[in-house]
């Protein structure tokens, strides 16, 4: 559906058949009201998804607020990339870790699609924690998520190793880092500057966040654990190179998005003493 029938569908409760089958239905004054709203908010620039409050992804529906960024179609790839890569892992392998979670859409869908592990999802914000808890609860994977607030790793302790005894440190690590150049956000279209800047901002070359999970994330991942993170255009031989540089990494995958754009690299850890 396009915009225009999303929008009156939602607010009228019905499909898109009836919405063109119907045409003598009666719009009452409320309901004229609310679409007339909807459509000044709109052409203000503000995205469906925040006046609708809601978006889908992966097949599931996510409440969406000006606190969190709004999940897009392409992010699904990070999601079944994580899925495949999981099921290549042993069976003891059963911890994922996700930064920077926003809505819970990663998490969540994670959860949802993926039987047996169990995930930890952090954030920063503790408004979007509540969201990513709240859809949480939406798709019946609460128990199978445990949400802390946390700048990336800062909050989490290293899991423990002991001598002889299982690894217990993350298998998966998945992010959506903020990767626009601080001086590109002010010149994209308006609809983006209504999402929260936090979830947007990359630093001076959209990069610091990718600099900082590589630098920091072996001492969370097991030894063959996978770091796998989305990229923004044009971007990926930059993050090989702080891969490259960190020493303690091998890019074992790059997938491209549905405009044959690099946007999911997959990278294993090999540093068996991180």
């Amino acid at each position: 559906m396009n915009e225009t029938e999303l929008l009156f569908t939602e607010i009228l409760n019905c499909n898109r058949q009836d919405l063109y089958l119907n045409k003598e239905a009666f719009l009452d004054k409320a309901k004229a009201s609310l679409i007339s709203k909807a459509l000044r908010r709109r052409l203000q620039g503000e995205p469906l998804q925040y006046i609708l409050g809601k978006t889908e992804f992966m097949g599931l529906e996510f409440k969406v607020t000006p606190d969190v960024f709004i999940p897009r179609p392409e992010t699904e790839i990070l999601v079944e990339a994580v899925i495949d890569y999981a099921y290549r892992l042993s069976p003891m392998a059963h911890c994922v870790l996700e930064l920077g979670t926003g809505s819970g859409c990663i998490a969540i869908s994670l959860a949802k699609y993926l039987s047996g592990f169990n995930i930890t999802a952090t954030d920063i914000s503790r408004a979007a924690l509540n969201i990513a808890k709240e859809n949480a609860e939406t798709n019946n994977v609460i128990d199978k998520i445990t949400f802390l607030k946390s700048n990336l790793f800062e909050s989490l302790a290293i899991p423990a190793c002991p001598a002889g005894g299982c690894d217990m440190r993350y298998a998966i690590c998945v992010c959506n880092p903020p990767y626009i150049p601080t001086q590109e956000i002010e010149k994209l279209q308006p609809e983006i500057r209504y999402e929260p800047a936090i979830a947007l901002d990359g630093g001076k070359d959209g990069l610091d966040f990718y600099r900082r999970i590589i630098k920091e994330a072996p001492c969370f991942l097991r030894e063959g654990g996978f770091l796998v993170m989305e990229m923004g255009f044009n971007q990926c031989m930059s993050i090989k190179e702080i891969f490259r540089l960190s020493g303690k990494f091998e890019i074992i995958d790059v997938i491209k998005d549905y405009n044959d754009v690099d946007r999911v690299i997959v990278a294993k850890n090999i540093n068996s003493k991180s």
